[in-house]
């Protein structure tokens, strides 16, 4: 390795330029004083034996090359099957997307910074294939940081395992002499904002609390004696529930075949204080039903796709719901109600007529065969390129609707983002129409995307407390909670507020 002393190289400060004067000087000086830091700073690191380090932070930077690293740490968050852990998994992965393509489109074109001269930097550090880019920003800082920060915005717990393994891949770039400390530094500092910029888009479950209210009265069971909590006895669900005995070994567990599931929440209703279910949303509002004939409160275990009525609790997993039961705590919700000539029901989370109901039965048709996400992108290519828009009464005027959607509380974000709502006992139906007319893709987006308060030619969004929609054609499908049936009519909606008890674990 040659003696810088033999060997003279200039460093050049690309941040400031000797031929100015005046004020603008002063500004170039105080750069060239940050740049002559940088250079102190990194030369300090250089020549510091760092025990154990040798081996590990150069292994730990190449493993960090093109974001292998970081996808082996979603993968490995996903197989523990924790919902917060994919969304950290899938947050943490959109977040280095969003920095690594602002670095590598703009960062690196911006400020053309040669890489530091490796001269102090023994060889066992050096990295054997030198990258050839320009030094600032650090690639590698920003997906570490972008990917650490997204997975803690959704897991604080999951972020604390994974913030080490960051820092340690950002030193490594400085070890190693490939990059500058300020080069990692505005690096690290863009991949947290390319996190945040993800939340904006896709707001964390817990970025605004749900208000949990009103508090209700709910019996505390230290030990699950007198939750009798029904499944159906597929392999997943029932696993998920056997892990509750652990928790709460008073637990009665009644696993049954799908056709027998409402005669068995009937039978553990008489003889429950509290009536569980482990299923998807279908499951629980059929367990809501029976839990309201009773006079029960209910226990929701999330068991099924979706389980958007249980999220919305913030139940994800066993120890929530454990918690909750533990130490009695639960709140009152709103329930949906539709009638439809001689149809009644109701629902949790959604009621939906046009479209919906017409891609749900498409993509159960298919799902079984080729699975949930592409049994729905073939049933929505299908249902749009084949389906007319409905023609009902609403306000005294004949309307063409491709869709009205009727959430069960204001719904804060649609769309292609996850669905959420902050209070389920608001008294309000969430009401999404899209019009008839050309392009019904984009005009179910629209509604879709719209707040809860718009309107436009293509949709319309409001807030009421009931509904009403006059001459629906016989047959008309009609969807509810993800299930499906067919009348025609006039048709009602409306609420029953703060009429069901159910447990929900109090935020920490």
């Amino acid at each position: 390795m040659g003696n810088r002393d033999e060997f003279p190289q200039q460093r050049v400060d690309v941040f400031a330029d000797p031929h100015v004067k005046g004020p603008v000087a002063v500004v170039s000086a105080g750069r060239s004083r940050l740049v002559a830091l940088d250079l102190k700073i990194f030369d300090g690191v250089a020549r510091r034996h760092w025990p154990g380090a040798d081996p590990l932070l150069p292994w730990l930077s190449r493993s960090a090359n093109h974001g292998v690293l970081w996808f082996a740490s979603a993968a490995a968050l996903a197989l523990t099957r924790s919902p917060r852990a994919r969304r950290a998994a899938a947050r943490g992965l959109a977040s280095l997307a969003l920095a690594s393509g602002t670095v590598n489109t703009f960062g690196k074109r911006a400020v053309r910074r040669a890489r530091p001269l490796r001269d102090d930097v023994p060889l066992i550090r050096q990295l054997k294939h030198q990258p050839i880019t320009t030094s600032f920003p650090s690639g590698h800082s920003a997906s570490a940081a972008a990917f650490a920060t997204g997975v803690a915005l959704e897991s604080r717990r999951w972020g604390a395992v994974v913030a080490p393994v960051a820092g340690a891949v950002a030193l490594s770039r400085v070890y190693t002499g490939v990059h500058y400390p300020a080069d990692v530094l505005a690096g690290a500092a863009l991949g947290m904002g390319a996190a945040f910029a993800v939340r904006g888009l896709v707001p964390t479950r817990d970025q605004r609390r749900s208000p949990g209210r009103p508090h209700a009265e709910a019996p505390v069971l230290p030990d699950g004696e007198g939750l009798v909590m029904v499944v159906n006895s597929g392999a997943r669900t029932a696993d998920r529930a056997r892990m509750l005995l652990t928790a709460l070994p008073g637990t009665k567990l009644v696993e049954c075949e799908p056709e027998h599931f409402v005669d068995e929440l009937e039978k553990a209703a008489k003889r429950a204080r509290v009536l569980g279910v482990c299923g998807g949303d279908g499951s629980v509002n059929a367990a809501a039903q029976v839990a309201l004939r009773h006079g029960l409160p209910l226990a929701v275990l999330p068991g099924g796709t979706l389980n958007h009525f249980a999220y919305d609790l913030g139940v994800e997993g066993e120890r929530d719901l454990a918690r909750a039961l533990t130490r009695g705590e639960a709140v009152a919700v709103d329930v949906g109600r539709f009638r439809v000539g001689d149809t009644t029901g109701l629902f949790l989370n959604t009621f939906s007529i046009g479209v919906y109901p017409e891609l749900v039965r498409h993509r159960d048709r298919w799902s079984r065969r080729i699975g949930g996400w592409p049994a729905g992108v073939l049933a929505a290519g299908d249902v749009l390129g084949s389906e007319r828009p409905l023609e009902v009464e609403m306000g005294g005027k004949r309307r063409a609707l491709w869709l009205l959607f009727a959430g069960n509380g204001t719904y804060h974000r649609m769309g292609l983002a996850p669905a959420r709502r902050h209070d389920l006992a608001d008294g309000l139906l969430d009401v999404r129409v899209a019009h008839g007319g050309r392009r019904p893709g984009l005009r179910l987006l629209a509604a879709a995307f719209a707040g809860p308060l718009s309107r436009s030619p293509a949709h319309a969004a409001v807030r009421v407390r009931r509904l009403r929609v006059m001459r629906l054609a016989p047959g008309t499908p009609l969807a509810y909670d993800g299930e499906v049936v067919s009348a025609g009519g006039e048709l009602q909606l409306d609420k029953l507020p703060e009429a069901l008890t159910v447990y929900r674990p109090e935020p920490f």
